[in-house]
């Protein structure tokens, strides 16, 4: 993600607050329809450089395909923050889902595991030579509250080249420590570092 991306963004949420000022937008499917409508025009008209188009190409996709449950308007607040913001300042939740997707980026296989998925006879199993994050959905729905902020230890599962995962978090304000009692290694302990 770069500075260009964050600048669309910026634009896009601006263009956003003027138009519910205005008293054009009403509802979740307001702001829907109107941020689609609004990156179809930017990327016809070419009001930004080519290389942020497959950002907008990829906005309008799950903006057309999935309507409100889109989220475009939070997706472009993390594009903001995570282009321009201090990321020393965002929620816990933030700056791991930052950590998480610069990964992606990186080729990380990420998955979020159902509970029969992650234990029992169903459980995944990983393969040390892949680097990948495995998270449980339910750990993940304890582990934060309403405003992102770390409320419980949060258990993940690690593979691959976990010293540079370890480190990308530590630049994320985490921390990864080995699991204790737990029956492999590749069990993890994910805190945020407290301010």
């Amino acid at each position: 993600m770069t500075e260009k991306t964050g600048h669309l963004a910026w634009c896009a949420l601006i263009a956003l607050h003027l138009a519910r000022h205005d008293g054009l937008i009403h509802s979740e499917s307001h702001e829907n329809i109107f941020l689609t409508r609004w990156l179809a025009t930017a990327l016809k008209q070419h009001r930004f450089p080519r290389e942020v188009a497959t950002d907008i190409q990829w906005l309008l996709k799950q903006g057309r395909t999935l309507g409100t449950r889109a989220k475009l308007r939070h997706k472009l607040d993390y594009l903001w923050r995570s282009c321009t913001g201090d990321l020393t300042r965002q929620t816990d939740l933030f700056r791991l889902t930052y950590a998480i997707e610069t990964a992606k980026e990186l080729q990380w296989v990420y998955r979020i595991l159902s509970d029969r998925e992650w234990s029992g006879r169903r459980a995944v199993i990983a393969n040390a030579d892949i680097n990948a994050i495995y998270l449980s959905r339910s750990g993940l729905d304890i582990a934060f509250d309403d405003e992102g902020v770390q409320i419980a230890p949060l258990v993940a599962r690690l593979t691959g080249r976990i010293p540079a995962f370890k480190k990308l978090l530590d630049r994320c304000g985490w921390h990864a420590e080995v699991y204790p009692n737990a029956d492999t290694s590749s069990v993890f302990l994910l805190t945020a570092k407290s301010g």
